[in-house]
């Protein structure tokens, strides 16, 4: 296997089209993109942010993780969240019974928030990923819009936040230990794993190769 290795981008830039030249996101260093092959890396020389670093058989990668994760999420939303006993008294509910719960009168911001930022957004993402990837892991032009799609994507990133929900729910079940006996269900460990593919998900997305499959796959149909 071999090991990975940095190439340096060059910055001349002598009659060299615009899609073939990069800014460095961190410190706006343009550059002249070279051929860069899997498990080796293009990193800016001014800051050493890296720029590209594609991965072997990655689409494929993606579409699996972002497959589970969905199925995950569903498994997640209708099952059993937190089973918690006190007093005698039983609870135990899921995470749309808990969203649904603040949904009437001056609580309902908060039940929309709750269910677009760990639900909606979450999947609406990974759904538009799996749309992107799909043709281009099987050597295919990319599907209508499908840029947009990526980009898009892209943009709904900050907002995805399955591991705040998480962080969240371990720091209330720490306050909560010692008034009542509580016990994760299929959903708190189904959203936990959710979460760690989720991220292991996005170590293998590479920006610059995604729009660059991208870019050749709508070349493809034009001329098809």
């Amino acid at each position: 296997m071999s090991l990975m290795k940095d190439i340096d981008m060059q910055d001349d830039f002598v009659e060299v089209p615009l899609d073939r030249m990069r800014a460095c996101p961190q410190c706006d260093a343009l550059y002249h993109l070279q051929p860069v092959q899997p498990r080796e890396r293009a990193a800016c020389k001014r800051c050493g942010t890296v720029l590209i670093a594609p991965r072997a058989f990655a689409f494929t990668r993606i579409i699996a993780l972002s497959v589970a994760a969905l199925i995950l999420l569903t498994i997640a939303l209708f099952t059993p969240f937190l089973d918690l006993s006190a007093a005698g008294m039983h609870s135990n509910a899921s995470i749309w019974d808990t969203a649904m719960a603040f949904s009437d009168g001056m609580m309902a911001p908060l039940s929309i928030a709750v269910v677009a930022f760990i639900i909606v957004i979450p999947a609406l993402r990974l759904g538009l990923i799996v749309y992107t990837l799909v043709p281009l892991a099987r050597g295919r032009p990319a599907g209508i819009h499908a840029a947009g799609a990526f980009r898009l994507a892209e943009a709904l990133r900050p907002w995805s936040m399955a591991e705040i929900f998480v962080i969240g729910v371990a720091v209330a079940l720490v306050k909560i230990a010692g008034m009542a006996s509580v016990t994760p269900g299929i959903a708190f460990w189904s959203f936990c794993i959710l979460v760690i593919m989720m991220i292991w998900q996005d170590s293998f997305v590479d920006r610059e190769q995604v729009w660059s499959a991208l870019h050749r796959g709508s070349r493809t149909a034009n001329t098809a």
